[in-house]
């Protein structure tokens, strides 16, 4: 007995020299509206989203240089095997060093100055293309964060249960001690403090989980806890798009980044359209070449310098310019048929999203009330077996339809915050 104490003594002295081992850190918590601006900050989709908007300024920066000269050197050595001549002079030295260069730059290229036009439209689509995975990212740690409270939720009501069927329990004990109870009475509360006990677990582990994943859309080295249960307004955001107005008002799809996207698509594909008749325009080119030759020979002079400029005009290429005009506008009519679809589809959301909005509140007034009735039942219940005037299969039976009731509210109630956030996102006013 006195080995063990002291090896008691040193376990605890142990436990104690090493805070780290015993504890774990804290988990952090994070609200609502931070957790959506820390994954829009840190998650790499959105990093790797914005590389397409450097893409398109470099192309732009590609496209301008039409407007700048372009400036090259040239260095030649020529040697033969023995120098040229007559009469005395040399026409062509042994060996001979040229330095020359060129400086050119267009003076009229109208397809190529329309293709800065064109480049600069493609940085805003790739913008509003950033927007869109910004969107699908907020909307993923705005439904992993609603995730956690649901779990939260369920681990509660789970524990609620567990507490009454312990409650059950210790009353169903202390009947058996004082001779007025029974084995099997024992049995049964003791079953159903077991069952609760593994679906506690089940919810806490359900709970780690959903943790882990808010944490990992967040960029977070570990899991997340989810703060206070967010607000989202959607009735002030259908008041935003005329919507409690003029039900068939269409302004507030402009707000939604895929249908901004395809409107810019439209508009620089309408632009590459109109610039085609460009493409029979002249060209222009400004060149200026000098030159210094060393040793010289009779037919060349030591410094010389040329200026040419040059104009182009097309007359016949056998149709292919007409041809790529009309591929541009199929182009063009495509994305403009792709758009009414999505208006149509962006319609059909709000609708669908509205509809799930009222149900799912519905459904949670009718949860609600089912528990509290469930949870009033339980309580008659165990009043009644209590006085003797029935058994505990009903005390049970009670108990299990309370925490059923219980659990249909909570998902009825995580129904109703998902339907409220659906709504949002098909206004285009997630996130803000």
């Amino acid at each position: 007995m006195c080995r063990r104490n002291v090896t008691m003594i040193w376990l605890a002295f142990l436990m104690a020299g090493t805070p780290a081992l015993a504890q774990t850190p804290p988990m952090p918590t994070v609200e609502f509206d931070a957790a959506v601006q820390q994954a829009l900050s840190k998650n790499p989709s959105v990093a790797t989203a914005a590389t397409s908007i450097t893409r398109a300024e470099a192309l732009l920066q590609q496209a301008r240089t039409v407007y700048r000269p372009t400036a090259g050197a040239t260095v030649s050595s020529s040697t033969l095997d023995s120098e040229r001549g007559f009469s005395g002079g040399v026409s062509q030295p042994r060996s001979q060093f040229t330095f020359s260069g060129n400086v050119s730059m267009s003076v009229l290229a109208p397809a190529r100055w329309a293709a800065v036009n064109q480049a600069r439209d493609q940085i805003e689509v790739a913008a509003i293309q950033t927007d869109e995975v910004r969107q699908q990212v907020a909307i993923a740690a705005a439904q992993a964060f609603l995730a956690v409270i649901a779990q939260k939720r369920q681990m509660e009501v789970t524990a609620r249960s567990l507490e009454s069927a312990r409650a059950h329990l210790d009353y169903a004990t202390s009947r058996l001690e004082a001779g007025a109870g029974s084995r099997l009475n024992q049995l049964r509360a003791s079953q159903s403090v077991s069952s609760d006990e593994a679906r506690l677990e089940n919810a806490r582990l359900g709970l780690r989980r959903a943790q882990e994943a808010l944490g990992v859309i967040l960029a977070a080295d570990g899991p997340v806890d989810a703060g206070a249960e967010p607000v989202l307004d959607v009735t002030g955001a259908l008041r935003e798009a005329g919507l409690d107005q003029n039900p068939n008002a269409t302004a507030w799809m402009a707000a939604r980044p895929d249908v901004r996207r395809q409107t810019l698509q439209i508009e620089a594909a309408q632009r590459v359209v109109a610039d085609s008749r460009k493409d029979w325009f002249p060209t222009g080119n400004l060149s200026f070449d000098p030159q210094y030759v060393t040793p010289v020979s009779v037919f060349q002079a030591s410094r010389s310098w040329r200026l040419t400029v040059t104009f182009t005009q097309p007359v016949f290429d056998g149709g292919q310019r007409r041809a790529t005009r009309a591929l541009r506008q199929v182009s063009a009519d495509a994305l403009a048929l792709g758009l009414t679809s999505l208006q149509i589809k962006a319609r059909a959301d709000l609708r669908v999203a509205q509809a799930a909005v009222e149900s799912a509140q519905r459904a949670l007034a009718a949860a609600t009330r089912a528990a509290q009735q469930a949870n009033e039942v339980l309580r008659i219940t165990t009043i009644v077996f209590e006085v003797g005037a029935t058994t505990n299969l009903e005390v049970i039976d009670a108990q299990r339809s309370a925490r059923d009731a219980e659990t249909v509210a909570t998902q009825a109630e995580d129904a109703w915050r998902q339907a409220r956030l659906e709504l949002l996102v098909a206004l285009g006013r997630f996130p803000r």
